[in-house]
């Protein structure tokens, strides 16, 4: 089961209990609740995290849920799940993705309306439910930011930012929230007036007093919230989340004596800044990408006291020396796609962007029509080709190697030679048990020009779910040989997932940052690799290519 399925069945269940007995099963309606929330925003797939241990590591996910979890994802279904839902026909489920309709009217719409009147519903349902897709992240970045501008243009506004998932650098996004800090008290309405007119809207959803939503292109909604300059840190912090970062925060705030809201603390402390908010409380200010009640709030306490283990000075953009995964037009008959843009424009592009260094790691030359003479001769010319050039900053000659189906690598020895180092990635054969599939990887990564393991779990985002690895293998195998794992910063990748960067960070694995490019306009994709390494909770010191030449080299063992 995909995550957008385990969490449809979680808020199914929850509001199955909600039919049975609001009251009764209030903490139990309240727990799936949360569970679902925690489950569609997890950029790990669930049964990626079940199958090394780990559903607890997911905020809101308790030993009760977990077990359940746990008998769907050995049996394909959970008995007590059966049970609670027991009695309720598939098709009040469907029908409660309807706008306003719950379980207790659709059941009522089932017993009442028409058979007719019914299966036009269910188009409707379907027709909702085929629309709700999480979109990618860079997708819904320029969306917002194109709102965002326009805005920015009424003479109202005073700020903007987005909110929710989208300011958190989730990899997938659903609603756009957007908030505005307006310059003048009661001038929210011309501000909604001038939201709602932006040029590609396709329907004003809701339009009120502080609030409004439009329907874009594509079934994208940007839902707006306007307010002051007195609660414009309150609303941030609020809005921005998560849920469970939130519920923390408020636990924190009544441990204190206070009640924390959207407004501030009541009854009349407001915040113009997310800063104040935090220093109020006691704690220091906390990066949006670490607001997923994963300790955060408990390190920000320490730090705030001056005692030691507090938050991560986390990795920014500039901090990268170097792109570790491009490929360039120069011809090895590749056994995948080759690169469009010259290795001349990549490089200077590279210059531009402030980098000491970057590697060109074009797929392998194709083991079909190749002996592996021909093979050896294509990679002896390339390095024959990044040796003699005077480059405008140092180019290390590398290749992207697939894994054969054994762990062996489509390359021979005297080819491997010809590298400086190699990126090692799967590209085929996704469905190996877990066992085999983590020796497949062991034994790749054992060859001695294989330094880094490249889009390690190789999912690509609503479309392909990860492949099964035994990731402490996976870790204590690259701590002791020296060998890193990818953060892959194609929007389509963004791999090494956010909560295994976490679990690589805890551990001491080193980790490299590569666009992937194929295209000289993806390098500017790094942004997003970095968004994975914070929200992993990186340091410069987890990013083997925040280091400087010299450094970089002697990290690698390259003299």
């Amino acid at each position: 089961m995909t995550n957008l399925q385990i969490a449809e069945l979680l808020r199914n269940v929850a509001a199955s209990y909600q039919l049975k007995d609001e009251k009764k099963y209030k903490f139990q309606i309240i727990a799936y609740n949360r569970a679902t929330d925690a489950v569609e925003h997890s950029t790990s797939e669930l049964k990626d995290l079940w199958d090394d241990g780990k559903l607890s590591d997911v905020p809101s996910i308790g030993p009760s849920i977990a077990s359940y979890l746990d008998e769907i994802f050995k049996t394909g279904k959970s008995r007590h799940f059966e049970e609670v839902m027991k009695g309720i026909p598939k098709e009040a489920f469907t029908l409660m993705a309807l706008p306003k309709v719950g379980l207790k009217t659709s059941m009522k719409m089932l017993k009442e309306l028409p058979k007719s009147k019914i299966k036009e519903k269910l188009k409707e349902a379907d027709k909702v439910i085929n629309k709700t897709k999480r979109h990618p992240l860079p997708y819904a970045q320029n969306i917002a930011s194109e709102v965002m501008e326009w805005l920015k243009e009424s003479p109202e506004t005073l700020k903007v930012d987005c909110l929710g998932s989208l300011r958190r650098k989730t990899a997938t996004v659903g609603d756009i929230d957007i908030l505005v800090k307006s310059k003048f008290k009661n001038q929210n309405a011309k501000i909604i007036k001038h939201f709602t007119k932006y040029p590609k809207t396709q329907k004003v959803i809701e339009a009120g007093e502080h609030t409004a939503s439009i329907l874009l292109p594509n079934n994208v909604q940007v839902d707006l919230l306007v307010t002051t300059s007195e609660q414009y840190g309150s609303a941030l912090q609020h809005f921005t989340g998560s849920k469970e970062h939130n519920i923390a925060l408020r636990e924190s705030a009544h441990n204190k004596g206070y009640s924390l809201s959207e407004y501030g603390i009541k009854p009349n402390k407001n915040f113009k800044t997310e800063e104040e908010l935090y220093n109020f409380l006691g704690l220091d200010y906390i990066e949006p990408e670490l607001r997923e009640d994963m300790g955060e709030i408990k390190m920000s306490l320490r730090q705030a006291q001056g005692k030691p283990n507090g938050l991560p000075l986390l990795v920014k953009q500039e901090d990268i020396k170097g792109d570790l995964q491009i490929h360039s037009d120069f011809d090895i008959e590749t056994s995948h796609d080759l690169g469009v843009s010259s290795a001349e424009d990549i490089a200077n592009r590279a210059q531009v962007l402030g980098y000491e260094y970057i590697a060109f790691t074009e797929h392998n030359p194709s083991k079909k029509g190749h002996s592996l003479n021909r093979i050896t001769d294509l990679l002896k010319a390339k390095e024959e080709y990044i040796r003699e050039r005077n480059w405008p900053i140092k180019v290390f000659n590398s290749l992207e190697i697939d894994i054969n189906k054994d762990g062996s690598l489509p390359v021979p020895e005297a080819g491997l030679n010809t590298l400086d180092f190699a990126l090692v990635s799967i590209h085929s054969v996704f469905d190996l048990g877990r066992d085999a599939m983590t020796k497949r990887v062991l034994t790749a990564l054992s060859y001695p020009k294989a330094l880094i393991f490249a889009h390690p779990s190789a999912r690509k985002i609503n479309e392909r779910e990860g492949i099964e690895l035994d990731w402490e293998k996976i870790f204590d195998f690259c701590l002791k040989n020296n060998k890193f794992l990818e953060i892959n910063a194609d929007p389509m990748r963004l791999d090494l997932p956010d909560t295994l960067v976490r679990d690589a960070v805890k551990l001491g694995v080193k980790l490299t940052l590569g666009t992937d490019t194929h295209e000289i306009s993806m390098m500017d994709n790094m942004k997003y690799g970095v968004n994975v390494a914070r929200r992993g909770w990186c340091e410069k010191k987890n990013i083997v290519n925040c280091l400087k030449l010299e450094e970089f080299k002697k990290e690698v063992n390259i003299k």
